[in-house]
């Protein structure tokens, strides 16, 4: 997924912090909370999130929403991702494997990239409800 970061920056402007905790989960918030170019942040967190949803085939449909979706990074600042919540019980019931993540940023544009294996262990089952 892509996001202009300038679009970012203005929905911050408009609607304050309460914009990006409808994005974010609460560390990620935290973080968010500290850093020098939080549009930029908040920008590739959402790419990450959609791009995700894209990935597992459903979007944010089925009470799944973006603060369900964690992004956080190893020691050497390697991005992965963690499901909550309902991300993680749709997640097991598409039968989705393990989830790979890239994300980028230049002045105007954030990226993210997700790839998810479907488990060959298990069967993917109906939505639940």
């Amino acid at each position: 997924d892509i996001v202009q970061i300038a679009r970012i920056e203005r929905a911050l402007e408009r609607h304050g912090e309460r914009f990006a905790q409808k994005i974010l989960c609460a560390p990620e918030f935290a973080d968010f909370q500290q850093r020098r170019h939080p549009a930029a942040f908040l920008a590739k967190r959402f790419a990450a999130k959609e791009a995700t949803a894209k990935a597992m085939g459903i979007g944010f449909r089925h009470g799944m929403s973006l603060q369900h979706i964690e992004v956080v990074h190893d020691a050497v600042g390697k991005p992965s991702l963690l499901f909550h919540d309902r991300a993680l019980v749709l997640k097991e019931a598409l039968g989705c494997g393990a989830a790979y993540l890239s994300m980028a940023d230049e002045t105007d544009t954030a990226i993210a990239f997700v790839t998810i294996l479907l488990d060959a262990n298990r069967v993917p089952s109906l939505l639940p409800r």
